[in-house]
């Protein structure tokens, strides 16, 4: 008999299933990695997607047609007409956001062609709704031009096109340096918080589990010896994120493939394209590292956001770096070092990107909270400010939950994360004068958890009535069996 046969797969034990199955520590990762895409492809496809559209009212007889559109609606037109500004109130927008994407840079596959990005671009907007409240759109968006080349005018006139419709813009997936462009093209443009998640956000939540390492470690971000392997959108404003929260830039180094970023590199001075790392160049990494082996020798972190590994990250840099060593390996899906050889070589505290490992370090614990304070305040953007507020807020949620080596961070489902975030994120927009409506951060705490009781009461109602089918134990097992045969 096959051994996926024998091993009993349900709903709620998915990530306890492959421990049980494969006792080999490298091998349950990659079992585990093809568990996951086998079973993505059967449920995706069972359910068609992620995402339907659902009312907010309701109908209780033939006349009500008449008040939620013809004649009534024209009175909701005419008033918005006469001030735009009762769109947020009237309508949907205040509470929606528009997840763009040219499909360019998804995860770690590249570019995967404009419809290629709707399985994660359906992925964020369910994640807003179940986590946040927060109703969202995919949009997946053909950004080439005539000669083939991805336009980054396309994006930023294309956004600016729709934005009335939402309330903020999420972008994602979106390759350098276009995604750069796209974001420094709109977020003083639009009038709304226009937030790119691969950078913003996971710097936000970097920043984060960083606070609490150093918490555990028994050491100061200023005094911190930091190296970023990687320089793309993430590690890039990761390197800002952490420079204005008290890092030392001549304690800290960033490596794009062609090798230490550094005052001395001509070719990030020379192109256009390379603005934000030669802004970095030119004020960290003054010992002028080439490599990270060098650089890693006695730091103190490492935020690896590079290459799908593993063995990207080799044993020996981490054996080579200081004592109580902090490792963040990000990459998706697979991370460039696997977490239990980072800490068999000495390391303190090791995260991924992945929540089937402990510390997982993703964008999920900040978006929902981030944009929901954004949206309730009315914010005209997010500011670097707000999502630093938003990074102390996810790390003192966890210090009052309570933090040790394998617990940096919330999870997606601790009861109060995003109420407390949006609190925060809220009342600083109020603070940097970004909030058109500001609101109390208890206001906003009571709003985002009546909104995300809601939102979890109608997933509940739709699993418990059988309008959502759970997928069938076969599903599971096909899925299992072949995980195991990789």
């Amino acid at each position: 008999m096959p051994l996926a046969a024998t091993i009993d797969v349900s709903l709620e034990n998915l990530n306890d299933i492959i421990s049980s199955a494969v006792p080999d520590q490298d091998r349950q990762a990659v079992v585990r990695t093809a568990f996951y895409n086998r079973l993505a492809l059967l449920a995706h496809r069972m359910y068609g997607g992620k995402l339907q559209t659902a009312p907010r009212c309701g109908v209780w007889g033939p006349a009500w047609f008449g008040v939620w559109y013809t004649p009534g609606v024209s009175a909701v037109s005419t008033a918005i007409r006469d001030d735009n500004a009762e769109s947020f109130e009237l309508s949907g927008r205040g509470n929606t956001v528009a997840v763009v994407s040219d499909s360019t840079r998804v995860l770690g596959d590249g570019d995967v062609t404009p419809p290629g990005g709707m399985g994660v671009m359906e992925g964020k907007a369910f994640l807003m709704k179940y986590l946040g409240g927060v109703d969202a759109v995919p949009l997946c968006v053909d950004s080439r031009g005539p000669d083939g080349r991805n336009d980054p005018d396309r994006l930023i006139d294309f956004v600016k096109m729709v934005k009335h419709s939402f309330g903020a813009v999420n972008l994602e997936d979106i390759s350098q340096p276009n995604c750069y462009r796209v974001l420094d093209g709109l977020r003083d443009s639009c009038g709304i918080p226009v937030w790119h998640d691969d950078a913003q956000g996971t710097a936000c939540v970097t920043l984060a589990g960083l606070l609490n390492s150093l918490e555990l470690a028994g050491k100061k971000l200023s005094d911190a010896r930091i190296v970023l392997l990687g320089a793309g959108a993430a590690n890039s404003t990761i390197a800002r994120l952490l420079i204005q929260d008290g890092a030392d830039p001549s304690r800290l180094s960033l490596f794009d493939k062609a090798g230490g970023l550094h005052p001395g590199r001509g070719d990030l001075e020379k192109d256009p394209d390379s603005y934000r790392q030669w802004d970095l160049a030119r004020r960290t990494n003054p010992d002028r590292y080439a490599e990270p082996a060098e650089a890693l020798k006695g730091a103190d972190i490492l935020v690896a956001l590079s290459t799908p590994g593993p063995d990207v990250v080799k044993r020996s840099w981490v054996r080579s770096m200081a004592k109580k060593a902090i490792v963040f390996a990000c990459a998706n899906p697979v991370p460039e070092i696997w977490p239990h050889a980072a800490r068999e070589e000495g390391a303190f505290i090791v995260a991924t990107g992945r929540g089937d490992f402990p510390n997982q370090v993703n964008n999920s614990v900040c978006f929902p909270g981030i944009l929901k304070g954004a949206l309730l305040s009315r914010a005209t953007g997010i500011s670097d400010g707000m999502a630093i507020r938003c990074a102390r807020s996810i790390a003192a949620f966890a210090r009052d939950r309570g933090i040790d080596p394998t617990h940096i961070m919330p999870n997606m489902e601790d009861e109060g994360l995003f109420e407390r975030e949006a609190a925060d994120v809220a009342d600083q927009a109020a603070k940097e004068g970004l909030a058109r409506s500001p609101m109390s951060p208890e206001r906003v705490w009571e709003k985002t958890h009546v909104d995300i009781l809601a939102a979890r009461k109608m997933f509940k109602d739709m699993t418990d009535s059988g309008a959502i089918e759970p997928p069938p134990q076969a599903m599971l097992q096909e899925a299992l069996a072949w995980a195991l045969e990789r």
